[in-house]
């Protein structure tokens, strides 16, 4: 992944962001800003109403998905190279795998879709692999890696024959082809160490395989599944053993809702050992020495159906309580990559986008997964620095606009606002109302407050032809 020299002087975030995009073509390049800007502008509305209902925009835009220099690939690319320069700028990032699936079924006449369930179930769309970067504090900096297919529909239904295919034929080659793009990653970042992250599915001793020959590469911090059985390397159950170790000590940790589930506090009893994992029977693997962390949630309300409890495994040593609690909030990032898939399909409604190929929608979903991160990381960033200036985020052209139909003013203040005060002013626009116990805005709101600031900033310059900061 070289480096390729980015804008010197970038118009806006969009340019910024994918600057270093090469489809060897200028117009393609300026396509691709402009219909950025456009979903951004208005996340929420369907391909034709995102451009205004201009048909000559709406046609050019429904061409560029077609085309076959446009790939999901290419796009993010650039982005995956901002997102980089970004992990530079801190000593520890998160990379957290998961997997969502879009569901098509409604879209019959687009070519190339697959089975996303059961084979008793006729949903059908494609899959989703992506690696968000999270700060240890939870600010999302960027995707790593995608990974977007559709399941061939003659294998539904045939798990024995696919248990005997060799791992790089199975659908569980995306947690390694993730953990390798965030290895090449690593390479561009030798000060920053980078952790890749999975939940229960991850759980494969190939994947710990991969810190074996990458020595210098991404540590790993994976929950078990208890369902694989792990043994140590004396035979004894992974679960007991650490269940037999004394608590260390006790943690914290935020829970968010979930469904019917309201958000809460865990408490939480923590244990920790290092071990030596027993490889699976006659693979020939060499035996793995890991950490792990075991958590239990006590003393926790009668309305909790599901108690949480982690077993988690990292190649990061854990030879303290502080350490262990670190692992923990580690992993409670996790859920921030859940966030931004809610984001995808709520806000950028990423299952309603109609077009005829599965390129034509991976292109598409490659623009809106920018633009849902660049919102997701906007809400979060104010929430944990909130009195920086909002210039950082803000045009100076949005700002005003913002600061004067919210106000109903047009005197200026003399130093711009904070990007908290701004976020909570595009929230405001979105129907937040601020209210002592309404905490800080999410998502939702950004989505609504921005479609209307687009509107604003519209007229704004319109007022002020002449002039790019206005009044």
């Amino acid at each position: 992944m070289g480096a390729r020299p980015r804008p010197d002087d970038p118009a806006d975030w969009v340019e910024e962001e994918l600057g270093t995009v090469d489809l060897f073509d200028s117009r393609l390049r300026r396509r691709l800003f402009s219909i950025t800007r456009d979903f951004y502008s208005k996340p929420l509305a369907a391909i034709p109403q995102a451009f205004s209902g201009t048909h000559a925009k709406t046609k050019a835009a429904y061409r560029f998905f077609g085309n076959e220099r446009v790939s999901m690939d290419k796009v993010l690319g650039a982005h995956v190279e901002s997102t980089i320069e970004r992990v530079k700028g801190h000593e520890v990032v998160l990379a957290v795998q998961d997997t969502s699936s879009l569901n098509y079924t409604t879209h019959r006449a687009t070519e190339g879709m697959g089975p996303i369930n059961t084979k008793k179930d006729p949903s059908v769309g494609m899959l989703l692999h992506d690696t968000m970067a999270f700060t240890p504090e939870g600010i999302p900096l960027g995707l790593l890696d995608v990974q977007c297919w559709a399941r061939d529909p003659q294998e539904m239904g045939k798990r024995e024959k696919r248990a005997q295919l060799p791992i790089e034929q199975k659908e569980s080659m995306k947690w390694l082809n993730s953990y390798r793009a965030v290895n090449e990653a690593q390479k561009l970042c030798p000060q920053t160490m980078l952790v890749s992250v999975g939940d229960r599915e991850s759980d494969m001793y190939e994947l710990f395989l991969e810190t074996l020959d990458n020595p210098d590469g991404p540590q790993l911090l994976v929950r078990c599944e208890h369902s694989r059985k792990r043994k140590t390397q004396e035979g004894d159950d992974l679960w007991e053993q650490v269940a037999g170790q004394p608590v260390a000590g006790f943690q914290v940790v935020h829970i968010p809702r979930r469904g019917c589930q309201l958000a809460r506090e865990a408490k939480l009893e923590v244990r920790y050992a290092q071990v030596t994992l027993r490889p699976p029977k006659n693979k020939g693997y060499a035996p793995i020495e890991v950490w792990m962390v075991y958590a239990k949630e006590v003393d926790y309300p009668l309305s909790v159906s599901s108690p949480l409890e982690w077993m988690l495994l990292t190649t990061v040593e854990v030879s303290s309580l502080e350490q262990a609690c670190e692992r923990l909030g580690w992993y409670a990032k996790r859920w921030g990559v859940e966030v931004y898939h809610r984001t995808l399909k709520s806000g950028c409604r990423i299952e309603d986008r109609q077009l005829e190929t599965a390129g034509s929608l991976e292109s598409c979903l490659a623009i809106d997964m920018v633009v849902a991160w660049r919102i997701y990381h906007l809400t979060l960033l104010g929430r944990e620095v909130p009195d920086l200036p909002c210039t950082i985020f803000f045009e100076e052209a949005e700002w005003k606009a913002l600061y004067i139909v919210v106000n109903q003013v047009t005197d200026l203040p003399a130093k711009e606002p904070t990007l908290r005060e701004a976020i909570r002013m595009v929230a405001s626009l979105g129907g937040f109302l601020g209210r002592k116990g309404d905490g800080e805005p999410g998502t939702t709101t950004l989505w609504r407050g921005l479609q209307s600031l687009a509107s604003a900033v519209a007229l704004y310059r319109l007022l002020y032809p002449q002039s790019k900061l206005g009044p």
